[in-house]
């Protein structure tokens, strides 16, 4: 495959397209095979659809050329008309429409068919994806499985209990999660990584609450020897029912091979940044593993 265009999603990523730049995958992603290319980075600017750059060398077409360029504007309006009428089905089903948060649409989607990640050691450590941490004792629970989180998998937690049943149904915890990366792996960097979870977590934690984000920490660092970037950011919202109006979220990804990348993700409400030397305790005894 050498010519450049959108393709697939070789991360397997449903209805997703990314970018060949003829020679390397791209980080962009879209669920539209016609728009421009992209202009580098996650999500960066992009030319409106349909509108060329203009050349002052380009020569006249000849008749041949228009006949194909009308083609080609049939072939894409029939295209475009396909995507228009697939997602007008979701306005007249009548789904939310989205809120000033980011959405679920900008989390990663996992590959299905993995293999079950083999058992960890009883090592005293936390494992998930390809990091571990000494496992914190009370008032933190004993390590279990996370399946919810829509930007890992292989994922183990401990938690905290803060605000349970805070609306009749759910709890509000303070957590904190090592795991593996959920699909782009091998296609963006730790930096572009943690700007996709900051803005999931972002869109999927709080229910239909504005968020407000304010970074305290958003640098280059190492675990292990290997690259890693570091977000620190507090997250402000007001959710009915819920005493806990902002948190703490640490957000740090690890390149833990050329091809994926594993998160550590703590948690931290206000009302218990006591536990917050236990997150960066967590953080500081991380391992990258085999």
């Amino acid at each position: 495959m050498s010519q450049a265009g959108w393709y697939p999603d070789p991360g397997g990523q449903p209805g997703m397209y990314r970018y060949w730049t003829g020679s390397s995958w791209s980080a962009s992603i879209t669920n539209n095979p016609m728009q421009t290319p992209p202009q580098g980075g996650v999500g960066g600017p992009q030319r409106p659809v349909g509108q060329p750059m203009w050349n002052p060398n380009q020569k006249r077409r000849t008749p041949v050329g228009w006949w194909i360029g009308i083609a080609a504007v049939v072939v894409a309006l029939a295209v475009l008309g396909w995507f228009a009428l697939n997602n007008l089905g979701g306005i007249l089903g009548g789904k939310p429409s989205p809120g000033s948060n980011p959405t679920q649409n900008v989390c990663p989607k996992p590959v299905t068919g993995t293999a079950t990640p083999a058992p960890a050691p009883n090592d005293g450590r936390v494992h998930g994806g390809a990091l571990s941490y000494p496992q914190l004792g009370s008032p933190w629970g004993a390590p279990s499985p996370e399946t919810r989180v829509p930007f890992g998998r292989d994922v183990l937690t401990q938690i905290v209990p803060v605000e349970p049943n805070y609306n009749g149904s759910n709890s509000w915890v303070a957590s904190v999660l090592v795991g593996e990366l959920v699909a782009g792996d091998g296609f963006f960097s730790p930096q572009q990584g943690s700007e996709i979870v900051v803005k999931c977590i972002m869109g999927v934690f709080y229910s239909d609450a504005e968020v407000v984000r304010a970074d305290k920490v958003n640098k280059a660092t190492t675990v292990d020897g290997r690259d890693a970037w570091l977000v620190e950011t507090h997250l402000s919202f007001d959710i009915p029912n819920l005493k806990t109006k902002g948190e703490l979220a640490i957000i740090l990804i690890v390149a833990t091979s050329e091809a994926s990348s594993s998160i550590y993700y703590a948690s931290i409400p206000d009302t218990r940044s006591d536990l917050v030397p236990d997150a960066r305790k967590a953080m500081a005894g991380l391992r990258v593993t085999s």
